[in-house]
């Protein structure tokens, strides 16, 4: 199947999944993960009206990024490194996985810098899995006041990931956790937090009905990943 003809059925998958929840597809961005893949795969996406990608990795992003037309934006999904927050200030304009509090305040350091507004949401590990970063559910709120205060950063909501499993049925209540978390922060900072980054090529349909604004797509749309290049 060809580039083009998968994008179309994640479209039509997407359309499903929010005719069923009763929502707009509007309210869904599907964000392209093009990790491992080549800007020519990604080039080929925006001649069908993709103009949003995800990347795992800063450093292979940064190549890709200066291979890519200048009009696209990017999201850094990935776990990030203190020592690639510069770059990824520089590179992305938006960071999923701000997953502790150092670097939340090492982002706002280099945001303040380059003196750039910095939209981030809060990676939540919401099953608790000793593989995967991020906050804690209780923790997120302990600190989420003191990240909000960080004058640099924006918190546009929050991201997870759930745990793999052949039955994506298994994993709704991550999203349902997710959603509660959210609207715990909104009560927490009396605002409300525009999204939810959840949901991936094999339960996206199941985030959407428990409220995903972002579903991060990758092998459904660009084939199997070629092997990693390991980051230096």
């Amino acid at each position: 199947m060809e580039l083009d003809e998968r994008l179309q059925q994640i479209r039509d998958r997407i359309r499903a999944a929010c005719e069923a929840a009763e929502r707009d597809p509007a309210e869904v961005m599907l964000l392209p993960v093009s990790k491992n893949h080549t800007a020519d795969a990604v080039r080929e996406l925006t001649y069908h009206g993709c103009r949003v990608f995800g990347e795992n990795r800063v450093q292979e992003a940064k190549l890709k990024i200066s291979a890519c037309p200048g009009n696209l934006e990017w999201h850094l999904i990935g776990h990030l490194q203190s020592n690639k927050c510069r770059d990824a200030v520089r590179f992305f304009s938006m960071i999923h996985s701000v997953d502790r509090m150092s670097i939340a305040e090492e982002i706002n350091k280099h945001a303040h810098n380059a003196a750039k507004d910095m939209p981030v949401l809060l990676e939540v590990n919401v099953a608790g899995e000793a593989s995967k970063h991020g906050f804690a559910p209780g923790e997120v709120l302990e600190h989420l006041n003191a990240i909000n205060d960080l004058p640099r950063l924006e918190i546009h909501g929050l991201m997870t990931l759930a745990p793999w499993s052949p039955e994506p049925e298994n994993v709704r209540g991550v999203f349902q956790r997710l959603r509660e978390i959210k609207e715990d922060c909104e009560q927490i900072l009396g605002a409300p937090l525009p999204h939810l980054s959840m949901g991936m090529s094999g339960d996206f349909e199941v985030a959407i009905a428990e409220g995903a604004t972002i579903i991060r797509v990758g092998t459904a749309i660009f084939g199997p990943r070629p092997r990693p290049q390991k980051e230096k």
